[in-house]
């Protein structure tokens, strides 16, 4: 790292700048400034602002911000997005808007490891395009952190153009590079003249922006937005009342939906969406308001994971379960469509395979699944095939093949980690047909693997054990006849495995209970520093849909309640586990995490 004299006002000897790069998603590495303070606090542990610039701009952009929020005793951090500032790529370009919010969780995890600041030591203050980057995260990743700023968040912004989101998409289709120059004057953003002179002047800042990342990120916000209740953490939202790039409406909305016991919500008067940048005294105003949410959420002790056991009984989620199995979350007209879908599956639906086995066994049993896994289309009379198709290709099921593949590359990196020496004992406790599982195994030959699959159907164990054998690994796996939420299943045999795999299981559960009796069962067969892999399913938009036409594994409605990343990663904390990620899935409906026993003391 190397001294950045620019990075703040030279008479500002409060922090001593720094610059440096973190290894981000995608095999990419950003450029970063950190504000390390001359005289740290000494009354506790290290703590953190972390800033996201807004877009086209950069993380020099932030220093005066840094400057006057004050907090002398505490770090501060912010990146150059990619394809901004000092950071690589095309200017304004990202694989796509969850690249960004990646990069988010990827750079907090760097401050964890090379700056020794734990996640809920930090505050995030984030403005627009950034805001929008840091409510993803909240909801997706449910990282512990002690609040948030947003700063005119771009839930969703004003364009002009009629029609422009569709256009984009269309273009998209003919140029996937598709960029689009930013139609915002600097005198838009701000009513000083120097700040939107020194906007203007910068050559840092990036005037393009990515086609693909502005659809992303629309769909994104819809998304967050929606399903804000999610959210449980404290949270300073300003708005600008004249804001000319985006709406207030959906920051109101998003607002109202949040579940965090501490919120406000500020909107400034003759403001413009620069709000860091405004004249004075509106920006006196906006750096009053942040630095009295700051000091309130340092002052505050984290939310403990607690909080979670009975979050099926009197949470947002539980409210909208409770709607579902009532039958009263949507209305007449939509509960008569759903009625049609039924008779349409009733008749044509036996055409298709994958509705056939569906009907028969359960749209949710590990025979449906073990076929959506296939992804091969298959029916009668032609039509059958093409109807096949459409089912397979539904959103929830390209998710379930996404989810798939994240647990292979996780469990895959888990075995690579390990000393190549040392046998790895694997348990799956709800193995299904195992079918993932030993293709991932089969991958790993050449190291000493000892795998046990549990699942409470025999006849899922026999067709697992008939399928290792098959691939030429019956020596290395054996299997047990156990219900995951039975106590008696964790009974002897504590602290022998490596590796814990918890898949496609507690999503299938509204109750908190059992699943915190499982957790806790399977933290107890974990070697002290060994990982369990659990998946979850924060949120889904075809809920309504699935529960009115599709029926379970046992005949019933499919009702599902997805339960919040924070809600499944509180209960995981309970169980004595703590979190070290997580892979996002398709549009967030599924997430594979990991999370580790702490080691033995020594």
């Amino acid at each position: 790292m190397t001294h950045d004299d620019a990075a703040l006002p030279p008479d500002d000897d409060r922090w001593i700048v720094h610059e440096g790069g973190f290894p981000a998603s995608h095999d990419t590495r950003l450029f970063y400034r950190h504000w390390a303070p001359r005289r740290p606090r000494a009354d506790g542990p290290p703590r953190a602002l972390v800033l996201l610039h807004r877009g086209h701009e950069h993380s020099g952009r932030v220093a005066a911000l840094v400057r006057d929020l004050g907090f002398a005793g505490d770090h501060a951090f912010a990146w150059d997005a990619r394809g901004h500032g000092h950071s690589p790529g095309e200017r304004g370009e990202a694989p796509d808007f969850a690249a960004l919010v990646e990069d988010l969780d990827a750079f907090v995890r760097h401050i964890q490891r090379a700056h020794g600041i734990a996640v809920e030591d930090m505050v995030v203050v984030a403005n627009s395009v950034g805001a929008v980057i840091a409510a993803t995260w909240m909801h997706d990743h449910a990282p512990a952190i002690r609040g948030v700023v947003m700063a005119a968040a771009a839930f969703a912004i004003k364009l002009y153009i009629p029609l422009a989101i569709p256009a984009l998409k269309l273009g998209l289709g003919f140029k996937p590079g598709l960029q689009v120059t930013s139609y915002i004057r600097p005198g838009m953003l701000t009513h000083s003249a120097d700040e939107a002179r020194a906007y203007a002047d910068d050559p840092l800042n990036a005037k393009q922006v990515s086609g693909r990342v502005l659809v992303d990120m629309a769909a994104t916000a819809r998304r967050i937005v929606g399903d804000a209740a999610a959210i449980d953490t404290p949270v300073l939202m300003l708005a600008a009342d004249q804001d000319h790039v985006v709406k207030t409406a959906p920051q109101r909305e998003f607002f109202e939906r949040l579940s965090s016991p501490s919120k406000r919500f500020v909107q400034l008067r003759d403001c413009r969406h620069a709000i860091f940048y405004e004249s004075e005294p509106v920006r006196a105003e906006a750096i009053a308001h942040c630095r009295a949410f700051i000091d309130a959420c340092w002052a505050q002790a984290p939310a403990p994971a607690e909080r979670f056991r009975r979050a099926d009984v009197g949470s947002r989620s539980a409210q909208a379960y409770q709607r579902l199995v009532d039958g009263k979350l949507v209305g007449a007209p939509t509960r008569a469509f759903h009625a049609f879908q039924r008779a349409m599956l009733g008749t044509l639906g036996g055409l298709s395979q994958g509705m056939r086995i569906g009907m028969t066994q359960g749209f949710d049993s590990g025979a449906s699944l073990d076929y959506v896994y296939r992804n091969q289309a298959q029916g009668r009379l032609g039509i059958g095939a093409f109807i096949d198709r459409g089912y397979l290709d539904a959103i929830g099921w390209r998710g379930i093949r996404l989810r798939r593949k994240h647990l292979r590359q996780t469990v895959s990196r888990l075995i690579a980690e390990r000393p190549g020496d040392a046998p790895v004992r694997i348990l799956d406790i709800a193995a299904g047909g195992g079918r993932y599982l030993l293709e991932t195994l089969k991958c790993h030959r050449d190291r000493r693997l000892h795998v046990t699959l549990r699942d409470r159907d025999p006849a899922n164990l026999e067709m697992a054990l008939a399928l290792a054998r098959e691939m030429g690994l019956g020596d290395d796996v054996a299997i047990e006849a156990r219900d995951a939420f039975d106590p008696a299943s964790y009974a002897g045999g504590d602290a022998q495995f490596d590796i814990v795999i918890a898949s496609g299981l507690y999503e299938l559960f509204a109750d908190n209970a059992p699943v915190l009796c499982s957790l806790e069962g399977v933290a107890r067969q974990l070697k002290p520093g060994g990982v369990l892999v659990y998946t979850g399913q924060p949120w889904h938009p075809q809920l309504a849909l699935i529960a009115g036409t599709l029926r379970n594994h046992r005949g019933e409605p499919w009702l599902m309640r997805p339960r919040p990343q924070a809600e499944l990663d509180g209960l995981v904390a309970c169980a004595g586990l703590a979190k070290t990620g997580s892979l996002i899935g398709l549009e967030g409906i599924f997430t594979v995490s990991v999370a580790r026993r702490p080691p033995a003391a020594g």
